[in-house]
C-alpha cells in the first residue's frame, strides 16, 4: 500500500536560492564515473546498486553504459572531478511503455548540499522533454534520502519488504520545460569551462614557480 499519495508533478517547483551547475557527460567521461563509484563505500554501494557491489561489478555496470540511449549528469568541483552523478536510464522493456529509471549517487564528502534533488530535478526535466510519461525508482527502503527526494517531487512511493519503488507520474512538455533545460545545458557548459580554464591557470603558475625555484638553486650554486 503507498505510504505517499501522487501529486501534482514538482519537477519544476520553485528554485533552490543557489544554482549548481549540472553537465551532461558522454562516454569520454567514463573513466571518471569509474573513479567516482569505485571510491564510494561499502554501504553507499549497497544504496546505489542495491546490492554490495565490488569494484569488478561496478566496473562492468560503467562498461555498459549506454550514452547512445541513456542520459548521464554530472556535478564537477573546482577540480574537474565528478562528486556527483545521474543515471536517466532507458530499459528496453519499459522505454515503449514511457518509462525511464533514475538513479543517483554523490562523493561520501559532497553530502548535505542538495545535489541529489538537483540532479533529480535536472534529470526530470530531461525526461520530461524527451516524453517519458513515468519516472521509476527502485531503491531500498533504508536509502531514506532516495526515497525523501522522491516523495518531495510528489512521487508515489510502494514499499515491499526491504526495497521500495517510486513512480513519478510527469506532465507533458512545454516551452518552459524546454527553455528551462536549454538554460540548465548552458549553465553547466560554462561552468565546466570556466573550471577547465582555472585548472589550466594553476598548473601555469604552478609550472612558472618550478622554472622559478630550479633558477635560483642554479644561481645558487653557481655562486657557491
Amino acid at each position: 500500500m503507498s505510504d505517499a499519495q501522487a501529486t501534482s508533478p514538482r519537477v519544476a517547483a520553485k528554485p533552490h536560492s543557489a544554482i549548481v551547475p549540472i553537465r551532461e557527460i558522454g562516454a569520454r567521461y567514463r573513466e571518471q564515473i569509474a573513479r567516482h563509484l569505485l571510491a564510494l563505500g561499502e554501504h553507499d554501494r549497497y544504496l546505489r546498486f542495491g546490492y554490495a557491489a565490488n569494484d569488478r561489478q561496478i566496473r562492468h555496470y560503467v562498461d555498459q553504459l549506454d550514452f547512445e540511449r541513456d542520459q548521464i549528469f554530472g556535478i564537477f568541483n573546482r577540480k574537474l572531478e565528478l562528486i556527483a552523478m545521474a543515471h536517466l536510464a532507458y530499459p528496453a522493456d519499459m522505454v515503449q511503455a514511457g518509462f525511464a529509471e533514475f538513479g543517483v549517487s554523490v562523493a561520501h564528502h559532497a553530502r548535505g548540499r542538495g545535489y541529489g534533488s538537483r540532479l533529480f530535478e535536472r534529470a526530470a526535466i530531461h525526461a520530461v522533454n524527451d516524453g517519458v510519461k513515468t519516472l521509476y525508482i527502485h531503491a531500498l527502503s533504508e536509502n531514506t534520502a532516495m526515497l525523501r527526494i522522491a516523495r518531495q517531487a510528489g512521487a508515489t512511493v510502494e514499499r515491499q519488504g526491504s526495497e521500495s519503488e517510486a513512480h513519478l507520474t510527469l506532465p507533458a512538455a512545454t516551452f518552459a520545460s524546454h527553455m528551462g533545460e536549454l538554460f540548465a545545458d548552458q549553465v553547466g557548459q560554462v561552468d565546466y569551462w570556466l573550471k577547465t580554464e582555472a585548472v589550466r591557470a594553476r598548473d601555469v603558475l604552478a609550472t612558472v614557480q618550478e622554472v622559478r625555484e630550479a633558477v635560483r638553486e642554479g644561481r645558487h650554486k653557481s655562486n657557491s
